[in-house]
């Protein structure tokens, strides 16, 4: 609904907490994140869109700021973590439910789909944060009794000014009472989090294009016969992955395994230049999932794929394609 996307004016007045502006000195736009209620992030360094406004109709701007350094989605070799897209997108999508199409705060949003491809010229890390534009169309809405019910998103993004990258999302809403209903006795956080199983011991850092063992998500299985294969490392005290307790294993944490996975199997095409993930079923924290990787034979254009699924009880969660490049200089353009 147009009437909840609030003019800059508007948006000003509405910040006028006491002793905001007590020293009389306003700056002419926004210069704060969004609301972190409406990303669903506890923690404010975690939010990084900065505003939104409407683009004729279905469409909007929401714009971003990638900080210079972050303690999991980090710089690496000179480049912004290309999963910040899927961050920043995943923010998005639940900002514009709320402020766009009036799904109240408290109602859970869930993907389908999310996917981007990206140009890694303009993932070029610099020596001030990358102001980032997401140009976002809605496409395939459902409404139930005049309530989004889902969407598909499709994004045009753009970093200072270049483009950046092509991005979609898919997720329904669902009413607390509906997902109490889908959830069954999963839907009881309290619950959910009492029965997690512990994480498991992470493979070496290095295997995954990690630095630290807390950001690794993958563990050995233990098995000779299962190459390629590693059991999913859940660890719900990471402060980014688990920013505030869910009841099932967040996306995020299934991309970066995607992402691990893949790094993993072909560790010469370590920039995820586009990612494609599917997501069948909800992760619980009282079972262990298996991530298993196939790598496909590098293209005549330097890039390779390799496909990721994620399983639980033997069906899958998650499938998902990376497809990577190497890292030198020069990179090609794949978009």
């Amino acid at each position: 609904m147009a009437s909840a996307i609030l003019s800059p004016s508007a948006r000003e007045r509405s910040d006028d907490l006491p002793g905001r502006w007590a020293d009389g000195n306003r700056p002419r736009a926004l210069t704060t994140t969004v609301p972190r209620e409406y990303v669903h992030r506890a923690a404010v360094s975690e939010v990084f869109l900065t505003n939104w406004r409407q683009e004729g109709p279905g469409g909007w701007l929401v714009t971003a700021q990638w900080p210079r350094a972050h303690s999991f989605y980090g710089p690496a070799g000179g480049l912004h973590d290309p999963l910040l897209l899927i961050e920043t997108v995943r923010q998005t999508g639940i900002l514009l439910s709320h402020v766009a199409h009036g799904v109240p705060l408290d109602h859970p949003i869930i993907w389908q789909k999310v996917s981007y491809v990206l140009r890694p010229q303009a993932l070029r890390a610099t020596h001030t944060p990358a102001d980032v534009a997401l140009h976002v169309t809605d496409q395939e809405v459902v409404r139930r009794r005049k309530q989004l019910a889902g969407v598909r998103q499709e994004f045009r993004i753009v970093r200072d000014g270049a483009e950046l990258a092509r991005a979609s999302l898919d997720y329904t809403c669902h009413s607390p009472a509906v997902y109490r209903r889908l959830r069954g006795e999963y839907g009881d956080l309290l619950r959910a989090n009492a029965r997690r199983l512990p994480p498991s011991e992470p493979v070496a850092p290095p295997v995954v294009g990690r630095d630290r063992a807390a950001d690794v998500v993958l563990s050995p299985t233990g098995r000779a016969d299962l190459a390629d294969c590693w059991r999913l490392r859940v660890d719900t005290a990471h402060p980014v992955l688990f920013d505030h307790p869910v009841d099932h294993v967040p996306g995020m944490l299934m991309v970066e395994a995607a992402r691990q996975a893949a790094r993993a199997v072909a560790p010469h095409w370590s920039l995820p230049v586009a990612l494609d993930c599917s997501f069948a079923r909800y992760a619980e924290l009282d079972a262990p999932c298996w991530v298993a990787a196939r790598a496909a034979a590098a293209g005549a254009d330097g890039r390779r794929e390799v496909a990721v699924r994620v399983e639980q009880h033997g069906r899958p969660v998650v499938d998902a394609r990376v497809t990577g490049l190497p890292l030198p200089e020069g990179l090609p353009d794949p978009c």
